[in-house]
């Protein structure tokens, strides 16, 4: 069986660390270089849930998207609830290991796997990265639709394929407006809004989506808006990454067991449509 240092060492070549946006916290935030691995979890947040989950499987690692401490803290106290996080991983010799925005920007990345779950072809990078010559590599992705259809198509495509989360979608725009190319985007996505104008795409999915851009938006261009949540576009790379894993593991010979996590940790638990949503409230 492997080495964590081994396998870390394969996983920092599918996301290099060093390719992280500065204020990232990714890498390995727990665990014994020279521990044995035969079991590992991909997930989306590194929650308690989650670790509950490792240790109910018998994993040594998880991998996660979300950084643990994306700002740093003074104390992993248990009495905290991410204190408690590493006092269970440690306790249980079970690895952390974090790739977030230097997966959003890999070759494949966290918006190669959302274009794969809406099946949509990738075509280039949104924001592409310019230290990658072959043009690969960047933050989000430009997709075709083959063949086009309505706003309110995709938009119902998004809400049967994406994983169900109580949000569900959310569209800004003609509903009866083609789309034949769409831009998608992992994660909070309304900070890419002059990207997506400029590479013409006629509808826009992403998450995390407020008001104010939003409405900003819809002035600007009848760009159609399709606004998912958050873990929902990000769960689709868990199975991308342990896949890719797997691959590396049947390469090397190291038989490992790759799982990856259906529990739901979305943050919103409930959801209530208004009664009416026509005129004015009384």
């Amino acid at each position: 069986m492997p080495r964590l240092s081994e396998v870390i060492a394969a996983l920092d070549a599918l996301w290099p660390p060093e390719r992280a946006e500065g204020w990232d916290a990714v890498g390995t935030v727990c665990g014994d270089p020279d521990a044995e691995i035969h079991r590992v979890l991909f997930a989306v947040d590194p929650v308690q849930d989650i670790v509950d989950e490792a240790l109910k499987l018998g994993a040594d690692l998880i991998v996660t998207h979300h950084p643990l401490y994306l700002r740093g803290t003074t104390t992993v106290a248990a009495g905290h609830f991410k204190g408690r996080v590493v006092h269970t991983l440690i306790k249980h010799d079970i690895a952390l290991h974090v790739a977030h925005t230097n997966a959003d920007t890999a070759d494949p990345g966290v918006s190669d796997a959302l274009a794969g779950a809406l099946d949509v072809r990738v075509v280039r990078p949104l924001v592409p990265d310019a230290s990658d010559p072959s043009g690969r590599r960047g933050l989000g992705r430009i997709c075709e639709l083959d063949p086009p259809m309505t706003l309110g198509e995709f938009a119902a495509r998004a809400a049967a394929r994406l994983p169900a989360t109580s949000q569900g979608i959310r569209v800004a725009g003609d509903l009866e407006a083609t789309v034949r190319t769409v831009a998608v985007s992992g994660g909070s996505g309304d900070s890419l809004f002059d990207a997506v104008r400029a590479s013409g795409a006629d509808a826009f999915l992403t998450a995390d989506l407020r008001h104010h851009p939003v409405s900003e938006a819809t002035q600007h261009s009848p760009l159609g808006l399709v606004d998912a949540a958050h873990w929902a576009t990000e769960w689709p790379w868990c199975e991308q990454a342990a896949a890719q894993l797997d691959e590396i593991s049947d390469r090397h010979g190291w038989d490992l067991r790759v799982h990856v996590s259906k529990t739901v940790t979305d943050p919103w638990s409930a959801h209530h449509t208004s009664p009416s949503i026509d005129g004015a409230p009384n």
